[in-house]
């Protein structure tokens, strides 16, 4: 897909739009990475960076009842859509939706107790980011994240031809060791479950694409973003024991 094309940046959102959640996780996964944490501060503040729609921002006010969170997104749409559902819920006192973008944030050194970040950190790499977030982390502050990685090493041609989307995609261990040379202690990591990519993200993407590639039959430039996201969802169902998101859990040293 060529994000510098107007018209399959457009339909890529168009597919992205009214899902419950913008890449793999559920709240399951969301408490058991707050679980690795360990104790935080009785009232944290949490910083929830490229927060989509808003589902595990509302999971995380919903786990952490007197935390403050400012979340955050580069896409107007979707911040939007995740201050609607926020005060459907009835959070829009305690969540603060804003925009901006991941890789040029302004916000104060030694602002927040905990950074989150479910399935973006991609956007700018895992080393990158976690090293221009720290200085917003509070002494001992955490930062929990997740990343998609090879979970075995002899991939097939035809998907590791696809993840080449994804130059710097690796495996664990890889991740684990950039944990440390960033300066921080890993508190644990896990591999989510395969039910975190379905029930939430890749089902209702499935029949969103099947809506739009009714729309855009005739449509060359659209059809080519339906068919690449149509493949993705292919190629985890068919080798969901090759890759899959790590939920990296670390502390500011």
């Amino acid at each position: 897909m060529d994000f510098s094309n107007p018209k399959q940046r457009d339909v890529f959102f168009e597919v992205h739009s009214e899902l419950p959640r913008e890449g793999p996780g559920n709240k399951d996964c969301t408490a058991r990475a707050l679980s690795l944490a360990g104790q935080l501060p009785e009232a944290p503040s949490i910083l929830d960076i490229a927060c989509g729609p808003g589902m595990q921002t509302i999971h995380l006010a919903e786990l952490l009842p007197d935390a403050t969170i400012i979340a955050v997104d580069l896409n107007k749409s979707m911040a939007d859509e995740a201050r609607r559902r926020i005060a459907s819920a009835g959070m829009s006192e305690r969540i603060t939706v804003e925009l901006g973008d991941m890789a040029s944030l302004a916000y104060s050194d030694a602002t927040f107790d905990v950074i989150w970040c479910e399935g973006a950190a991609y956007n700018i790499g895992v080393e990158r980011a976690i090293r221009n977030w720290k200085r917003m982390l509070k002494p001992a502050g955490i930062i929990a994240l997740t990343d998609a990685v090879w979970l075995r090493k002899d991939p097939p041609p035809d998907l590791a031809e696809f993840w080449t989307a994804y130059p710097d995609m690796n495996n664990v261990e890889s991740r684990q060791q950039i944990v440390k040379e960033c300066g921080y202690k890993l508190k644990g990591n896990f591999i989510l479950p395969e039910t975190a990519w379905w029930a939430d993200y890749y089902l209702p993407m499935k029949s969103r694409l099947q809506t739009l590639a009714t729309r855009y039959k005739d449509d060359g430039e659209a059809m080519s973003v339906i068919d690449e996201c149509s493949a993705e969802i292919d190629f985890y169902e068919r080798f969901p024991d090759y890759y899959g998101y790590v939920f990296l859990v670390m502390s500011n040293l």
